[in-house]
């Protein structure tokens, strides 16, 4: 890297405002990826990258960076904020930096599954970053571990390093496509050695990446407000199926696979991603409130007195609701900013503690009062209970919900926290009585034909991954491989054979 393709940049005013006054998260169930090359301040803007995308990822954090002679790696449990700090990011020099913010799908929350994952081989370092969940995992380590493999970790993450190692003889980009040819299931990856970026999107596109720019330096995000932070100016998204390879000479891309029906994950708009985001071409606040539009739509005889979300997941789609119906809008529950993770565990008898010093219920407004939830989702129920039962605590005469999605009734395998059957209270209660369990006057969700309407996307001809609530799988898998799979202390018992 010559110095004249770096670029030592100041942050503005603006910037800076929007570090100092950060969008608050809510928990997810998803991991975040950030690259960059080309910029001596990689590191830090890393950080900033990793800070925007903190709310797809709270349990640890890393960043890798590279000086084009070799990687240098910080990560640990943890937020991004209470990880890093100026001193540390200063001991990370270079230009080229890969980073993720990580909630586990496979493996434990651990220290050791903490990405970005590095290794040293045949004189080089290689790191990677990874958002999504294998379908074959199970068979790939297994079969690995029979050929003498030792893995560092119980994640699927470093499977793909493994792969990489035994092909690299052949060089990195055929032991890339190599190593892609193997594996299934959802993947967006960044890469690095110690003078290339690449960015990798599965052949279905489950999970988003794009491609940015930045004063001559190029930037890879899970989302784009991870661009706009940096003020990174976006170019496009990845294609499902593109390898992308940033070095000295530019950028170059590889297609791999066969063209095949594109599956991006449509949880992503109702959920994982931050309403500032564009992701799969479409804004998701916008979309978000087309949820609540087709709700009322879909709703005409339902009315209330008021018409309130929980904070944050129901906000957009409430906003789309009231102003399709003309509905008093009002925030009903009052969210508390300052409940981090860290929050010492309640007892038995104060169970339902930590769910209600997150959001408390305003007593004069709601007293007496009929009222009209807007809600994102609901997996297990148990929270959404107890919020009800906060509500009827604080007088409310009645309570209706309505869900901006239709009801999972099946697992993702795909890198979503929810991967058996169990873990879902459709998938084994009608919506009565999900609205008995619950506690509610009523309860409707939106129906699959209005979840695509709202993407802008015909019933039978559309790119989005329904499984979660019509079980059709995308792409198979014959071992249901679960979070804790890979773990010493389970491989006795796991029912995914794992067992050597």
């Amino acid at each position: 890297m010559t110095k004249n393709r770096l670029f030592e940049r100041k942050m503005t005013a603006s910037a800076k405002r929007r570090i100092l006054a950060p969008y608050i998260p809510t928990k997810k169930e998803e991991c975040g990826i950030f690259g960059i090359f080309g910029h001596e301040d990689a590191a830090k803007l890393s950080y900033f990258g990793l800070y925007a995308l903190q709310h797809r990822g709270q349990e640890s954090a890393g960043i890798a960076v590279s000086d084009g002679s070799r990687i240098t790696t910080h990560k640990s449990m943890g937020l991004v904020h209470d990880i890093f700090n100026e001193e540390i990011l200063k001991s990370l020099r270079g230009y080229l930096a890969i980073g993720h913010v990580r909630y586990s799908t496979t493996g434990s929350s651990l220290p050791a599954n903490a990405q970005p994952f590095v290794v040293f081989h045949g004189n080089n370092h290689y790191a990677i970053g990874h958002n999504g969940n294998l379908v074959n995992a199970v068979e790939l380590r297994r079969e690995l571990e029979r050929k003498g493999a030792i893995f560092r970790s119980t994640m699927d993450t470093e499977i793909f390093m493994h792969l990489l190692a035994r092909n690299l003889s052949y060089g990195i980009e055929e032991a890339l496509v190599e190593t892609l040819k193997m594996v299934k299931g959802a993947y967006s990856l960044v890469m690095s050695t110690r003078d290339m970026l690449i960015g990798v999107r599965d052949p279905n596109g489950f999970r988003p990446l794009c491609l940015g720019e930045l004063d001559g330096a190029y930037v890879l995000a899970s989302e784009t407000c991870a661009l706009d932070l940096i003020e990174a100016t976006y170019i496009r998204d990845l294609e499902p199926g593109e390898i992308l390879i940033i070095d000295e000479d530019g950028l170059r891309s590889i297609f791999p696979f066969p063209k095949r029906r594109s599956s991006y994950c449509i949880f992503e708009f109702i959920y994982f991603a931050r309403p500032d985001s564009n992701i799969f071409n479409q804004n998701v606040y916008m979309f978000r409130k087309k949820l609540g539009s087709l709700l009322a739509k879909e709703n005409p005889s339902l009315h209330a007195d008021m018409l309130m979300p929980f904070p944050d997941s129901g906000n957009y789609a409430a906003i789309g609701f009231a102003q399709a119906n003309n509905i008093p809008l009002e925030m009903g529950m009052i969210r508390n900013h300052y409940v981090g993770r860290t929050f010492i565990q309640p007892s038995q008898a104060m169970r339902d503690f930590q769910v209600r010093v997150k959001l408390n219920p305003v007593r004069g407004l709601l007293k007496g009062k009929s009222v009209l939830i807007v809600e994102d989702s609901i997996i297990r129920g148990t929270t959404t209970r107890t919020r009800i039962n906060s509500l009827r605590q604080a007088g409310a005469k009645e309570v209706h919900m309505l869900v901006s999605c239709p009801p999972h009734r099946f697992p993702c395998h795909y890198g979503i926290d929810f991967s058996t059957k169990g873990e879902l209270i459709a998938a084994s209660h009608t919506v009565e009585k999900i609205r008995d369990f619950i506690g509610l006057d009523s309860l409707n969700y939106l129906s699959i034909e209005g979840l695509l309407e709202a993407a802008g996307a015909v019933s039978d001809n559309h790119p989005f991954c329904l499984a979660c609530f019509n079980g059709d799988y995308p792409v198979q898998f014959v071992d249901e491989v679960g979070k804790h799979c890979f773990e010493e202390k389970n491989v006795e018992r796991c029912g995914c054979n794992l067992r050597l």
